[in-house]
């Protein structure tokens, strides 16, 4: 069901809403947060509204779309409500800002808030300097940005380092799970021996292969070289290969195409492993599943390398 509300107002919402919960039944609860989404009005803002559709399957919640509109226009407020099979597991709430009002997002938001619930704010494109800072993020315990959206990722990853604020995270980080779980795994086997080096290879503008680099850095306590190297598969990933160097022999893992790798390791035949680029829906639902600041990702972000074909062995307490 989608109801729309053409120059409205924040109360005229909720009393909607009340009146959908009353006629299609108890709509808003067992919601377990408040998802925000800021963006621009057009086919970005409902790429993101599917994205978090389908994640709310697994984290029901109410989604507060923050649509910014033309700022030349006069001052009008639109609003259009999704229940039901528009809305996934979730109700959605667009809320279309134009004029000066597409400034004022975080006064508009607060009386849509649902009561002691936790608050998560997605910036799916531009983020602001210092999400923390901004009106709309100062209210979210968690924020997620996208530095991918950015010119150059690399040097947007960069300044979140430099203005991180405990609950900041990135969709850079959640698009390395499968390779940090692969990794890991393969650490897990005998010999269990002592990573003397490490070397990540990917895009030269990848902040996924930086954030690897800084994840291994801080884990293992090694020098860990960042290299720029043509990544297979297109749109498969940004990172080419990870290489670690122990006694026994290294342990590498290379991206073959834009779903698979090759893991090699001494003593063992070669093996081809599921390595598939994650999409949006199932970064975006990983990210919500913790709502408390990530110190890991905090560490990883930390000790990430400066600068291309450079060293990090940056000592950060495991």
């Amino acid at each position: 069901m989608i109801v729309d509300l053409p120059s409205t107002d924040t109360s005229a919402v909720n009393r909607t809403m009340v009146d959908l919960r009353e006629s299609a039944g108890a709509v808003a609860l067992g919601r377990v947060l408040t998802l925000l989404i800021i963006t621009e009005d057009g086919p970005e803002a409902e790429a993101a509204i599917q994205a978090a559709n389908d994640a709310s399957r697994e984290h029901p919640c109410r989604v507060l779309v923050l649509a910014r509109g033309v700022r030349r226009a006069a001052s009008r407020l639109d609003a259009q409500i999704r229940i039901g099979g528009d809305a996934g597991a979730s109700e959605v709430i667009v809320l279309r800002m134009y004029g000066p009002l597409a400034d004022q997002g975080g006064a508009i938001v607060v009386p849509l808030l649902l009561p002691d619930a936790p608050i998560v704010a997605w910036w799916p494109g531009e983020a602001p300097a210092v999400p923390a800072e901004d009106p709309v993020g100062s209210v979210a315990g968690r924020r997620i940005t996208d530095v991918s959206s950015a010119k150059s990722p690399s040097k947007a990853l960069g300044k979140l380092r430099q203005r991180y604020h405990p609950g900041d995270t990135d969709l850079a980080w959640s698009r390395i799970t499968s390779w940090r779980a692969l990794l890991t795994a393969a650490l897990d086997q005998p010999p269990h021996e002592r990573i003397t080096a490490a070397t990540v290879s990917g895009a030269p503008d990848s902040a996924s292969t930086d954030l690897l680099a800084g994840w291994l850095s801080s884990r293992l306590h090694c020098p860990v070289s960042r290299r720029s190297e043509d990544v297979p598969g297109g749109q498969g990933g940004q990172i080419a290969a990870v290489r670690l160097d122990r006694a026994s022999g290294p342990v590498e893992l290379r991206r073959l195409d834009a779903k698979s790798a090759m893991l090699s390791q001494p003593g063992q035949p070669d093996r081809r492993v599921a390595l598939s680029r994650r999409t949006t829906r199932e970064c975006l639902a990983e990210e919500l599943r913790r709502l408390d600041p990530d110190d890991i990702f905090a560490e990883a972000l930390e000790a990430m390398p400066t600068g291309r074909s450079r060293t990090s062995s940056r000592k950060v307490t495991a």
